[in-house]
């Protein structure tokens, strides 16, 4: 049974993410809408319907892409529109026409996202582009899978495949989803179990890195409680020092301390190329990651690894003395450390 409370934000945005599998959530204030919680923090609303006898379930959108009011509004049509009899298309439609209706009606991203999906549809899916997709086969989709190179990307691909045929069939353009006769491609997630003796050598390695603005970035992933792109994303209009807390959000003694210590002299907390904010700096994450002996180690891991030890609570006073009593557990060094 999903676990039941009224969505918020601050409860959603601080959801921890399974270690297997994934979790649902139920909304009090629109009971038949729900929500996924991947092993990778992805969180999606969705709703159930007994459609010709067959459970199904429909997803409205992503979170928080979609925001909480606007996936409640939708539950009504989106029932509707499940009840509804499909009208097939009579006119063909090219592969690369009909994913660019895919990705202006079911794709929500940022615009840095949504272009490195566009290059990897382009590339992965060059032999499909021309080709009606009413006249594709069994064979050409797997022939197309065959030639991603890792297994990783072609598992990736192969869900994005048959999101879009699933679409295409919802959409009236075809009656059968052809990736539903495709095996799904296998891949074995790899152990991401950081421990309290590694989160003390990555601090230390952080320690150690000589730009200020990206340590003080990197040691905001483990004093924030927050993944990356919103720490990165972190405003200094956003910070209240006087009530410690972050947005809605309780900051920890050692986030106040750090950021209390940094330059305010722009929009962003942390700056990156340009006037923009930090995105991705992978180059110093790998020389952090290897110094602490660690080199497979991503900033997902270690989102993952506190929220899994946080114990989470509606107050933000007390959820803001669980952070600080789970930062002086985890980096205080113990006799076997």
């Amino acid at each position: 049974m999903a676990h039941q409370f009224f969505f918020n934000t601050y409860i959603l945005d601080n959801l921890p993410a399974p270690e297997k599998g994934f979790d649902v959530v139920q909304d009090l204030s629109e009971p038949r809408l729900r929500m996924y919680i991947t092993q990778r923090g992805v969180k999606s609303f969705f709703v159930r319907k007994r459609i010709n006898g067959v459970d199904k379930r429909i997803i409205i959108g992503k979170y928080p892409d979609i925001d909480i009011e606007e996936a409640r509004g939708k539950v009504n049509d989106v029932l509707n529109d499940a009840c509804k009899k499909v009208s097939m298309h009579r006119k063909k439609i090219t592969f690369k026409d009909f994913v660019d209706i895919y990705i202006d009606n079911k794709v929500r991203r940022s615009e840095d996202s949504l272009m490195k999906l566009k290059r990897a549809m382009r590339l992965h899916f060059s032999d499909l582009q021309e080709k009606n997709i009413q006249d594709l086969t069994v064979n050409d989709l797997t022939n197309v899978l065959n030639k991603i190179s890792g297994r990783a990307m072609a598992a990736r691909m192969q869900e994005l495949m048959q999101s879009i045929f699933n679409y295409a069939v919802v959409a009236g353009y075809i009656k059968t989803n052809l990736t539903d006769d495709i095996p799904k491609i296998i891949v074995e997630r790899r152990e991401r179990k950081l421990k309290k003796s590694g989160l003390q050598r990555l601090v230390a390695s952080i320690n150690k890195e000589k730009n200020l603005n990206l340590r003080s970035a990197f040691l905001m992933l483990i004093y924030g409680f927050a993944p990356k792109t919103k720490i990165f994303k972190m405003r200094w209009d956003d910070l209240d020092f006087n009530h410690d807390v972050w947005g809605d959000m309780p900051l920890s003694d050692k986030a106040i301390l750090l950021l209390q210590d940094l330059p305010q002299d722009g929009e962003w907390v942390f700056t990156g190329i340009g006037r923009s904010h930090l995105t991705d700096p992978r180059v110093a994450w790998k020389r952090v990651v290897a110094g602490a002996g660690m080199p497979d180690l991503t900033m997902d891991d270690v989102h993952k690894f506190l929220m899994r030890s946080l114990v989470w609570n509606p107050s933000k006073d007390k959820l803001r003395d669980n952070m600080n009593d789970l930062l002086a557990d985890l980096l205080v060094p113990t006799i076997n450390s």
